[in-house]
C-alpha cells in the first residue's frame, strides 16, 4: 500500500511562513537541527501527513538542495519490493537506498517523476523529531 507521507518545501522566510501555515490550521509537530539547515514539521489535528519547510541558515543562495528539500513522499510496506517493482518498469532511483540521518527505523530511496520532481519513497517508522525549534520561530 502507498500513502502520501509527506511535502517537503524550501522558504526563505521562516516566521512569514510558520505564521502563515498556522494561520491555514496546521501546527509545528516537529524539528530537526543539520548543521546550515533546519526542517520545521507541520500537521493538521486529524491527519497523519505532514508538510515539511526546509530552512537554509547560512543565507547562501545556492545551497544545496541535498538530501532531498522540495520534494513529495511516498510512505510504502516494502521498500526493497517497490524499488524492485519500479526498476522492472524502467524507473530507477537517484541513488541507493539509505537510513537518513543515520536513523535505522527508516530507510528512503528519491526518483524524479517525468518532470524532473523529487519523490522520496519512505519504508518505516518516520515520526517527526523533536529538536528545538529555532529562537526565531518560538
Amino acid at each position: 500500500m502507498t500513502r502520501i507521507h509527506h511535502a517537503n518545501i524550501r522558504v526563505s522566510d521562516p516566521r512569514a511562513s510558520l505564521d502563515f501555515y498556522r494561520a491555514l490550521g496546521l501546527d509545528v509537530v516537529g524539528c530537526m537541527r543539520m548543521p546550515g539547515l533546519y526542517t520545521v514539521y507541520l500537521g493538521a489535528p486529524e491527519g497523519d501527513a505532514v508538510l515539511e519547510f526546509s530552512v537554509n541558515e547560512t543565507g547562501d543562495p545556492g545551497w544545496s538542495t541535498d538530501p532531498g528539500t522540495g520534494h513529495l513522499a511516498l510512505a510504502v510496506d516494502d521498500l526493497d519490493a517497490t524499488i524492485k517493482r519500479l526498476a522492472a518498469q524502467g524507473i530507477e532511483p537517484e541513488g541507493p537506498a539509505y537510513h537518513p540521518g543515520g536513523r535505522q527505523e527508516v530507510r528512503v530511496a528519491f526518483y524524479r517523476d517525468p518532470d524532473a520532481n523529487r519523490v522520496e519513497i519512505v519504508h518505516g517508522e518516520f515520526p517527526p523529531p523533536k529538536d528545538a525549534l529555532p529562537d526565531e520561530l518560538v
